[in-house]
């Protein structure tokens, strides 16, 4: 039985009809930013689209935005499906008038395809764990005090273990095309990573004359000084 959360800016009627013959825990709020402070626990995020396509779609761009882990199904009519893009953020619409065996097998197959997806931001490397959902990284199980781009380095070269890039490849991947600073960041970024890593620095190794790599489990060497 799965926690279900149904917005709607439309309380007197109801937005998915066939839902009240399953069993899921079902809770319905406004739809509005400030009924999302104080949401009850959820797994899954039914948002009405069904007449207010415009307020519909600012919502879900909200709630993608704040980071929000469960799937969104928006609610539409048929004559809504032509407004429904990749724009608005959502895992799956679903009809209003579907069935109770279409919405609970697309219940189902949202929340495990996000289960799946929340295992995988887990990069785990050698007492290294990277979250990429709450942007955190912890080493032997206690976390590690990172600025931004210190977790966005860490995490990129951890996407490519074994592979060698050079300063000015990671200025470009891990600071964008528009930073203007020069490549002795890169270092120094890399110096502090080795430093809040401590007994496990070697991971990032330094390929002289070339960049950093991640290195696999099999390859930790001590890295060489900057």
């Amino acid at each position: 039985m799965a926690q279900l959360l149904v917005l709607t800016a439309f309380a007197g009627t109801e937005v998915l009809p066939a839902l009240g013959f399953l069993s899921h825990r079902v809770r319905k709020i406004a739809a509005e930013p400030a009924s999302l402070v104080n949401a009850p626990g959820h797994d899954l995020i039914f948002l009405d689209a069904r007449r207010d396509l415009a307020g519909a779609k600012s919502l879900a761009k909200i709630l993608v935005t704040t980071g929000t882990s469960a799937p969104i199904i928006l609610v539409v009519s048929e004559g809504g499906l032509a407004a429904i893009s990749s724009e608005w953020g959502a895992t799956d619409i679903i009809l209003e008038g579907a069935g109770p065996g279409e919405i609970d097998a697309r219940i189902r197959l949202a929340i495990s395809r996000a289960t799946a997806v929340e295992k995988d931001d887990r990069i785990h490397a050698s007492g290294v764990v990277i979250d990429e959902n709450s942007y955190s990284a912890k080493v032997h199980g206690k976390p590690l005090d990172l600025t931004y781009k210190e977790f966005e380095l860490l995490r990129f070269l951890a996407q490519h273990p074994g592979r060698v890039f050079t300063r000015e490849q990671l200025l470009s991947e891990v600071w964008g095309y528009d930073y203007f600073g020069g490549t002795r960041t890169v270092d120094v970024h890399i110096r502090r990573l080795r430093a809040k890593l401590g007994d496990l620095e070697s991971l990032i190794g330094t390929v002289r004359n070339v960049g950093y790599r991640f290195n696999l489990d099999d390859q930790h060497e001590m890295a060489d000084s900057i």
